[in-house]
């Protein structure tokens, strides 16, 4: 068998992996792959302009497309760069693979040059790491980590690579299977508790789905809908499931916790039936955990058995994938017609309650003067193609989005949730066009978040990744600023932007195209405009400086005690 470096077997195993994209930076231990890359046409490599960047950039690939998403980055602070990228994947559950160099394994512990402890200081925030110290280890530790990755609840695995074992040689054989001790994740629901759980349904007379994340990354948004439509089930979904169940559908109540809908909030207070599916009861949903769904018999169907019963107790639990498990549901409801027509029948003073609730408190903002950004939100929903990408920022920009932007597909809307990073969106978007490079693809940020990893617009101009970027630009940290308002007297503490870039001198200057937007008037033009140009493009709108996101559930309350317009 001929044998190859290491180096170039990392690149027969990312084929055999079916990798097509790379996001990385370069650096000095690392030199060994990058130089078989060249050898690589067949595997793009995109050079970021910051690590973290490139670790977003996985990110948004993989949410965009449901593949796992790959980045390549050098030892030391290459690799500690790419924490913040980590713990955003770890918390909402994205499988991505981070590449990282070490220094050689006879170095490693003497403080060499740009040595750091990449696995314990990544363990934390990982699904699992490696530290691969035998050449012949590595197409196996590959296999492993793309498994992990992608498999059970989906994660990051990092893979550090000294630049001996680069340099080793080996003769290469990708292993076919896998087999880890320990490690069998759960696909297949127990039937029995499956029925226990339609039947539960059958009986209840306020019945809610509350659907997360988990529903999009077993794509199991086909199974959600036809049992919620069959079932004449309300259905509300967290920000990180939002899209998982079309928002033009009747039973749509919104999302549900600190900024979530009136009706969604309420009904998830009075339901005695919750369907939790694939998502895991944070803090942003549930609120006062005490008095959230009190009444309720609680079902949690999802793959990761540690989350069952981990914030809120739970009734019914079925560990299993999403996917499965619903379509279980709907094969076991067949042969129930009778049952089912009986639960319609039943459940329909509920719907119009729901209904009352809705025409009550729909979501809605004051007119005034000025630009307002809910209505900016507004009209880039109804501008752009129903199946754009849309990533957000973190702050008011992403709870507006979440709010008025009407997403009726999933792997459509590609946010931080759990860590709520800033900085994620705009590399996320290059991401996620590099995945679909003929699809729109849209960054919704704030005037502060977009700073963050601003940097990476040289990407996007460079591989000509034609992303828009719709700047929300109020001069403040808006949600901070939202609550300095209402919980701190208004003692707004750095929380002003008033020395910020002019966005449309920067875009010119990275060699993108810039547009600004003051007036109401001006904002279907421009949208129309920038859709239209053919590169990356920032549209920084001025809106009014102390507008507040609402509905707004304060820290420590119930979700049915919420701040209204």
């Amino acid at each position: 068998m001929k044998k190859i470096t290491g180096a170039y077997a990392f690149i027969e195993a990312l084929r055999c992996e079916g990798v097509k994209h790379v996001f990385g930076y370069p650096g000095g231990a690392v030199l060994d792959i990058f130089d078989a890359i060249l050898d690589a046409p067949d595997i793009q490599f995109i050079l970021a302009r910051h690590e973290q960047g490139a670790v977003h950039a996985a990110d948004g690939y993989a949410r965009a497309s449901g593949k796992v998403g790959v980045a390549l980055v050098t030892s030391g602070p290459g690799a500690t760069n790419t924490v913040t990228g980590l713990a955003t994947a770890c918390m909402d559950s994205i499988p991505i693979v981070v590449f990282s160099g070490q220094v050689s394994t006879n170095l490693i512990g003497n403080d060499a040059f740009q040595e750091a402890d990449t696995v314990g200081i990544t363990r934390p925030c990982t699904k699992h790491n490696y530290l691969v110290k035998d050449c012949a280890e590595l197409p196996r530790v590959i296999k492993e980590a793309f498994y992990i990755a992608g498999t059970g609840r989906p994660g990051p695995v990092l893979v550090d690579i000294p630049k001996d074992v680069m340099r080793g040689l080996i003769g290469f054989k990708y292993p076919e299977k896998v087999c880890l001790e320990g490690y069998c994740p759960t696909y297949k629901g127990h039937q029995g508790q499956i029925r226990r759980i339609l039947g539960t349904i059958l009986k209840s007379r306020n019945p809610v789905i509350y659907a997360g994340g988990g529903v999009v990354l077993s794509n199991a948004s086909e199974e959600l809908t036809a049992l919620a439509r069959d079932l004449h089930l309300p259905v509300t979904t967290t920000l990180m499931g939002l899209g998982a169940f079309p928002a033009d559908d009747p039973l749509w109540l919104g999302m549900l916790g600190m900024h979530g809908t009136y009706a969604a909030n309420m009904a998830v207070t009075e339901t005695d039936c919750l369907i939790a599916i694939g998502a895991r009861f944070d803090d942003r949903v549930t609120g006062k955990v005490d008095e959230f769904a009190p009444r309720a018999k609680i079902i949690h169907i999802d793959i990761d058995p540690t989350s069952i019963s981990k914030n809120v107790r739970v009734d019914l639990p079925v560990v299993g994938d999403c996917k499965g498990v619903l379509s279980d549901m709907l094969n076991e409801m067949r042969d129930k017609q009778h049952e089912i027509a009986e639960l319609h029948h039943g459940i329909q003073p509920w719907l119009e309650r729901i209904d009352q609730w809705k025409r009550e408190q729909p979501l809605r903002y004051e007119p005034g003067p000025g630009l307002k950004p809910q209505y900016v939100i507004e009209r880039i929903c109804a501008l752009t193609p129903d199946d754009a990408i849309i990533t957000t920022e973190v702050g008011q920009n992403q709870m507006w989005t979440a709010q008025y932007y009407k997403f009726n597909h999933p792997r459509l809307f590609l946010t931080s949730g759990g860590l709520g990073t800033m900085g994620y969106g705009f590399p996320a978007a290059i991401g996620a066009q590099v995945a679909f490079p003929g699809r729109t693809v849209i960054d919704i940020a704030g005037d502060g978040s977009i700073q963050m990893n601003i940097q990476e617009l040289a990407t996007a101009v460079q591989y000509k990744l034609p992303v828009k970027v719709m700047i929300i630009n109020n001069c403040f940290l808006g949600m901070v600023r939202q609550w300095q308002s209402l919980f701190y007297k208004g003692r707004y503490s750095h929380t002003s932007m008033c020395v910020s870039p002019d966005f449309v001198k920067l875009a010119e200057a990275y060699g993108a195209h810039g547009l600004r937007v003051e007036n109401a008037s001006d904002v279907d033009g421009t949208i129309r405009q920038a859709l239209a140009i053919q590169g990356p493009v920032f549209v920084d709108f001025r809106v009014v400086p102390e507008e507040d996101v609402y509905p707004m559930v304060p820290a420590g309350a119930p979700i049915n005690n919420m701040l209204l317009v």
